[in-house]
């Protein structure tokens, strides 16, 4: 299994530094090296996000452009970009990364990945979400959901908790399970089944249950194929169940024409936060402060959160919330996760389940 996954992890690092590399050639740095230490707010920032799908990254650019800001942005899934900053470190590409998890930006930190900075509106997040040492800040909560066509199911008739669609033989075949694990969602709905199953003396740290949970979650539902749409598939019933990102129901119960019901398990919700740091290495540390200190502060987070029904980190911007992220901040609970726990084996967990559950 071993061999697999560094031969597998090699393939991933040469992609990505190969793509990087085509990517700098493209942004017209230098390569020679040098610091750029007269850098200007109209110097081109590239950012690396999982968060600018669904129109975000062009509303992005045009609003940063208003604002005297040249910004470029490579949109990718969170384990994806994080094999590419972790080989990309001795010659970084990306100015800017945000979108991606806590657990996530603490890899980074571990990996001295990013720049120490504390942005003007710091103090104006909830407080605990920041990095207490200033490598990251918050910009976005997010619940990660289980929903359901409203259409189909109800209240009483959908499921209560993910442990249901694998338990209960009605839900067979009915729910969208991933095939692939870089997404930050895939990674963190995984993880709040398997903290529930904690065993110090079980295999990478999750009991026997834990794991034979997991198994019967990949072998009853519905693999995603590729190329087709999760809400495609779920406003036409093919599979009327499946993980969603807060943020993302709005623009799709529009696009689709469904509404999607919301599940509330009793031990709550893993919530994520989308935070924002400068990569260590940049050549446009300046910039890559002013933009941050423009891009999280509670007018433009306020702007975001209306545009993209986000439910924002600034409390500041949160009168700008959607009723329904304003709902979801106070009828659905947090799940209690040790992401410092998950942070520790969530590449090994993984693993496990890329090689024993989905071949």
């Amino acid at each position: 299994m071993r061999k697999k996954s560094i031969l597998r992890r090699l393939a991933v690092v040469l992609s990505a530094t190969i793509a990087g590399g085509m990517l700098f050639t493209g942004c017209g740095k230098s390569g020679d090296g040098d610091v750029e230490t007269n850098s200007s707010k109209s110097d081109k920032l590239i950012i690396y996000s999982n968060s600018v799908s669904d129109g975000r990254g062009e509303w992005l650019k045009e609003k940063a452009a208003e604002a005297g800001f040249n910004i470029e942005y490579v949109d990718a899934g969170g384990g994806e970009l994080e094999n590419r900053l972790i080989a990309e470190k001795n010659n970084p590409i990306a100015d800017i990364v945000f979108g991606l998890n806590t657990m996530t930006f603490e890899k980074f930190k571990q990996h001295d990945l990013l720049e120490q900075f504390v942005p003007t509106w710091a103090g104006e997040i909830t407080e605990g979400l920041n990095d207490k040492d200033g490598y990251y800040h918050s910009l976005v909560k997010q619940a990660i959901l289980l929903i359901y066509n409203s259409d189909l199911y109800n209240e009483e008739t959908a499921p209560k908790d993910w442990i249901d669609l694998w338990t209960k033989e009605e839900y067979y075949g009915k729910y969208e399970v991933p095939t692939k694990l870089s997404a930050g969602t895939t990674r963190v709905v995984l993880s709040g089944i398997l903290t529930r199953y904690v065993d110090p003396n079980g295999e990478l740290g999750i009991s026997e249950e834990g794991w034979n949970q997991i198994k019967a979650y990949f072998a009853n539902g519905s693999r995603a194929v590729e190329g087709e749409d999760f809400y495609a598939n779920l406003a036409s019933g093919k599979t009327p169940m499946g993980q969603m990102w807060s943020s993302g129901i709005v623009s799709r119960e529009e696009q689709y024409g469904v509404k999607a019901g919301m599940v509330n398990p009793s031990v709550g919700v893993p919530y994520v936060v989308e935070q924002i740091g400068i990569v260590k290495g940049s050549k446009k540390v300046e910039t890559a402060k002013e933009f941050i200190n423009w891009f999280g502060t509670a007018d433009i987070q306020g702007q975001w959160a209306e545009e993209f029904s986000t439910m924002p980190a600034n409390e500041n911007a949160m009168d700008k919330a959607s009723d329904a992220n304003k709902f979801l901040s106070e009828n659905y609970k947090v799940q209690d996760i040790d992401w410092t726990f998950v942070t520790e084996n969530i590449d090994e967990w993984m693993e496990k389940i890329e090689l024993e559950y989905l071949k």
